[in-house]
């Protein structure tokens, strides 16, 4: 009996071990993923606290809708994003 324990304690700290590097690469996996949601979360929380600019920078491009306003957008995004960096 004791050494059908042993084998289970055994077979158990295998299946930790396993259990803790599968862990360990869905973290470092779901990393990147996790970083782009923050920043949407960010990019969220502040057209929240600011509905009148998020509401006219909408209108803008349902009205305007050509490819500059994207464009323009884009460039404003990244420059914000370096910025801060």
């Amino acid at each position: 009996m004791s050494g059908r324990l042993q084998s289970l304690a055994q077979r158990r700290r295998e299946l930790l071990g396993r259990s803790i590097a599968q862990r360990a690469a869905l973290a470092a996996t779901a990393a990147p993923l996790l970083q782009k949601a923050e920043a949407l979360d960010r990019i969220l929380a502040s057209a929240r606290r600011h509905p009148v600019i998020t509401m006219l920078g909408t209108a803008a491009v349902v009205l305007l809708a050509s490819r500059r306003v994207f464009n323009l957008a884009t460039r404003v995004l990244t420059l914000y994003a370096l910025i801060r960096r």
